[in-house]
């Protein structure tokens, strides 16, 4: 198979992401026996595609006598790996309804779009202290593809920093994503969101300042520090 990649990751990383794509969801068993790589290093290349944000775990599954074996699949972001033409034709959707006087329909759709996220997510998050939310959130958006993380600061209020936009073909046409995206993070966080930086204006990524609303307590919010 041909690779679908650009430079940054190695060949090995780059063929368990297309057996991953081929299989759906994977053992290290199961993806041992395509790929010519000892157990451990094929443990450690999924270690990192983990942390950058490629590869989930889908759960675990018994295929025999010992302990299970976690499953492995591809995360939102790392499906954006493999080419798509959604972007462009969500683009040119976009750009239909806004020229024939539909942008109305839009505001409706983002509108519902962010009452269905904030009921999906609030219940996962309603219960945590500050820090913990801030954390869970990432984690949840990573998931979804936009690959974010949480900066603490000794001085100030920590950053959630977005790294990638999965809706970047509509946001070249229309700014309704950002703000729904805003309005969502805002009332998951139960915190008032200063934007930093903006990737639309040529930044490396969309930067939150998060200041806690005297309502909910803010704990140790400063040792929340994950390095990019």
């Amino acid at each position: 198979m041909n690779s679908v990649f650009g430079p940054g990751l190695g060949e090995s990383q780059q063929l368990l992401l297309e057996s991953l794509k081929l299989k759906g969801e994977a053992t290290l068993t199961e993806l041992g026996e395509e790929i010519v790589l000892a157990r451990e290093t094929m443990r450690d290349h999924l270690k990192t595609l983990k942390g950058l944000g490629l590869v989930v775990r889908a759960g675990v599954r018994r295929s025999g006598p010992g302990r299970p074996e976690v499953q492995y699949r591809l995360s939102a972001l790392g499906e954006e790996l493999f080419p798509q033409g959604e972007r462009k034709l969500l683009r040119e959707l976009v750009s239909y309804l806004i020229g024939n006087g539909h942008q109305g329909l839009l505001e409706e759709f983002f509108e519902a779009w962010g009452k269905s996220q904030r009921e999906d997510v609030q219940a996962q998050v309603r219960d945590l202290e500050t820090n913990d939310r801030l954390e869970a959130v990432a984690e949840i958006l990573t998931d979804q593809g936009f690959l974010a993380d949480v900066v603490g600061s000794q001085t100030g209020p920590p950053r959630l920093r977005i790294y990638h936009c999965p809706l970047c073909g509509v946001v070249d046409v229309c700014q309704l994503p950002c703000q729904a995206e805003s309005a969502l993070l805002s009332d998951l966080l139960g915190a008032r969101l200063e934007r930093e930086t903006y990737m639309p204006d040529g930044d490396a990524a969309c930067t939150y300042a998060v200041t806690f609303s005297p309502a909910v307590p803010r704990s140790n919010t400063s040792s929340s520090s994950k390095g990019h």
